[in-house]
């Protein structure tokens, strides 16, 4: 008997990850998919296809993808953060996870493209101070400011919640995120357009003195979610989560119907990690998703039309309406496989994602000048030559990128979590206790967001990031 407990130990042992892997596998699937179809929305796939030109009216992949990318999102950020308990580590782990590619990607970017082209405005707006410090606070987005690369614009929406987020978790908050999910449903529906974008602005006058006011509030807030005391953590957490509210509901470049459905989306993701591992209790949670798939198809129909689709770059309410709920619906179907494995060039797209989403941009605009291509080849073997060639090198750059910025940045990231809890022990909350031995692993992915269609001004498709520590990759 003696000789037979160290096996059984050992077959438990080996079978944990390979559970663990397979129900990660769906997040990583989902946000591989999504990563690429982004990337072929902005390659303007659509108009390649002899049917592309009536599925672009009635169906947005752009929408599609940030949506898609916002509930997987949700789903797993706020487990994140429950799972440690520790607001500081939360936090040194987005900031190692997310601005190194960024700065990367941003430098990569500029030495690329010519200063004339607008997908690539840091450094280029004429006003370099207020360029740098709003996108290094990425809040730009929210602040008046152009995007330093037109696809960032969507993690101005991902730092916001993280704010929320945190300030919901430091005064216990947190477990209410179907009511809260609704609740910014409610508002994006009766609201609609009411509200004119960038109110602030319009008050202040000046870009300067808005970033004058919120940067101080911003780095206050962050020395205290970053300070390791319990009390100056919770009033940080309550600064930038009053920032990014106000910021959000009086200030952001979208309409507002729009904007408001983008917290809605991610708190309805999280209600779904909270259902499924018994945290909420299933039936009003449901009914708050429900509410929130519905207020998203019934706010398209309502507000995005007579010349407001141009604000969220759709041709028309179907467009916007039916790619939002194909997003909750694609988001369904993995949510119902997700014991199931993946094939595992779909994991790998996951864990390239956000690089994929960060090159895809300026990669497009140097290789089509650089091969003499034109915007639309005219034969349709041009057309296929053309396609391969662009997402063969996209994919190698993102798997360069991942392996060595984004992996060596998320390892010297937890080095300094490490040493700062060394200095400094952080007064951790009490993490969330899992229901059930599955949730513990459900929540090791951590997911870094980022949206949709671009202009020369700075809005581009969401490309969220989902990474997760996971047993075939040390992250």
């Amino acid at each position: 008997m003696k000789q037979h407990i160290p096996l059984l130990a050992r077959r438990k042992t080996t079978a944990a990850p390979a559970a663990a892997g397979a129900r990660l596998g769906w997040l990583d699937a989902l946000r591989g998919f999504a990563a690429l179809v982004v990337a072929l929305h902005h390659f303007d796939v659509l108009r390649m296809l002899p049917f592309g030109g009536p599925v672009r009216q009635n169906f947005d992949l752009g929408v599609f993808g940030v949506m898609l990318f916002f509930i997987v999102s949700g789903y797993i950020i706020p487990a994140s953060l429950e799972r440690r308990g520790d607001v500081r580590a939360f936090w040194i782990g987005r900031i190692f996870r997310i601005y190194p590619a960024l700065v990367v990607a941003l430098a990569a970017s500029i030495v690329m493209l010519p200063a004339g082209d607008g997908s690539t405005s840091l450094l280029r707006t004429g006003d370099d101070l207020a360029s740098l410090v709003a996108n290094g606070l990425m809040l730009q987005d929210l602040l008046g400011v152009r995007n330093g690369m037109n696809v960032t614009w969507t993690l101005c929406y991902e730092m916001v919640f993280y704010f929320l987020v945190t300030a919901l978790f430091t005064r216990g908050l947190h477990r209410h995120s179907g009511v809260i999910a609704a609740a910014f449903a409610g508002a994006a529906l009766a609201i609609g357009t009411a509200l004119a974008p960038q109110l602030l602005l319009t008050q202040l006058g000046s870009v300067r003195l808005l970033l004058l006011i919120v940067t101080p509030v911003f780095l206050l807030g962050f020395w205290g979610v970053l300070s390791g005391n319990r009390k100056a953590t919770g009033a940080g957490a309550l600064l930038l989560g009053g920032l990014g509210l106000v910021l959000l509901a009086l200030n952001s470049r979208a309409v507002t119907f729009e904007t408001l459905l983008i917290p809605a989306t991610m708190f309805a993701g999280t209600a779904v990690h909270r259902v499924q591992h018994g945290r909420l209790r299933r039936a009003p949670a449901l009914l708050a998703c429900g509410f929130v798939v519905a207020a998203g198809v019934l706010a398209g129909w309502l507000y995005n039309r007579d010349g407001v689709q141009t604000y969220t770059w759709t041709w028309g309410w179907k467009a916007f309406s039916l790619s939002y709920l194909a997003a909750w619906a694609l988001f369904g179907l993995g949510f119902l496989l997700r014991n199931r494995r993946f094939p595992k060039v779909l994991t790998w797209l996951g864990a390239i994602s956000f690089s994929l989403y960060l090159l895809h941009f300026p990669l497009l605009r140097t290789l089509g000048p650089l091969l003499g291509v034109p915007p639309m080849p005219s034969s349709t073997l041009g057309k296929f030559a053309w396609t391969g060639i662009f997402l063969a090198v996209l994919l190698a750059a993102s798997h360069v990128m991942y392996r060595l910025v984004e992996l060596p940045a998320q390892r010297l990231g937890r080095r300094v979590q490490r040493a700062a809890e060394r200095r400094r022990p952080s007064a951790a909350y009490a993490p969330a206790a899992p229901a059930a031995p599955a949730a513990a692993a459900a929540a090791g992915p951590d997911v870094i967001l980022v949206p949709r269609q671009p202009d020369g001004t700075g809005r581009g498709p969401a490309a969220v990031r989902a990474r997760g520590e996971r047993n075939s990759a040390s992250r």
